[in-house]
């Protein structure tokens, strides 16, 4: 199984670019993912995890998502390689975005200007379902 939830910070405002082949939408970013534990007299560390959206997804977080903002994505890592120009191979980790999630706190997205949902599910690949109020839950 190959599945990936993230949460932390833009470092810089989502790049935007189109395949050549048939002119899909693709958004690249990279989080800021600090470290769950930190040891006594140390600073907090983070990994800097590139993130790319493609469609939907990426028009989503193209449109909403700004540096220094705290989400929360969902997805899958995938590796790939190229050749340059020179000849010398290149290889890539990154992981591509399946849904993507606003994880400021209200306060903080208040004062940033984000949507009032602040942690709820506003793009994904996947179908969207409605719960009533007069739905027997099981929990």
């Amino acid at each position: 199984m190959n599945k990936v939830i993230l949460m932390g910070r833009l470092t810089r405002d989502p790049e935007v670019r189109y395949t050549q082949t048939n002119n899909t939408l693709v958004a690249s970013f990279s989080l800021a993912v600090n470290r769950r534990f930190v040891r006594q007299g140390e600073e907090r560390q983070a990994d800097f995890i590139n993130v790319v959206a493609w469609s939907k997804t990426g028009e989503f977080c193209s449109k909403y998502f700004k540096k220094g903002q705290q989400v929360g994505i969902i997805g899958r890592i995938q590796t790939r390689t190229w050749d340059d120009e020179q000849g010398q191979k290149h290889y890539v980790t990154e992981v591509v975005a399946e849904e993507a999630y606003f994880a400021d706190s209200k306060r903080e997205g208040e004062a940033s200007g984000s949507f009032e949902n602040t942690f709820g599910s506003v793009a994904s690949q996947s179908p969207e379902f409605e719960i009533s109020s007069n739905d027997d839950l099981p929990f």
